[in-house]
């Protein structure tokens, strides 16, 4: 299952000349493409999807999706399956 999954950005940089975060979700932290959001901010959250920011969301609607999809157990499968760094 390959589910859009809301997270906030905890910093930003480049690589190989594209825009770059690092994105927390929920304790796990992925790095993902900001190509297609490039005007998200440190602090702001954002739909990820294989990888790539897709959209900004706010904060209610990213804190209720993380708890319906971690109720369901579907944030574990989606995020831990290719292995994490944990946020401290």
């Amino acid at each position: 299952m390959c589910l859009g999954i809301p997270g906030r950005v905890i910093s930003t940089y480049e690589r190989d000349g594209a825009p770059m975060g690092k994105v927390d979700f929920a304790g796990i932290v992925k790095d993902v493409c900001l190509a297609y959001v490039p005007e998200i901010q440190v602090g702001e959250y954002t739909i990820v999807h294989v990888g790539f920011a897709i959209t900004r969301i706010d904060e209610e609607s990213a804190q209720e999706t993380l708890a319906m999809f971690s109720d369901l157990g579907i944030l574990d499968e989606e995020l831990r399956a290719e292995g994490e760094e944990i946020a401290p």
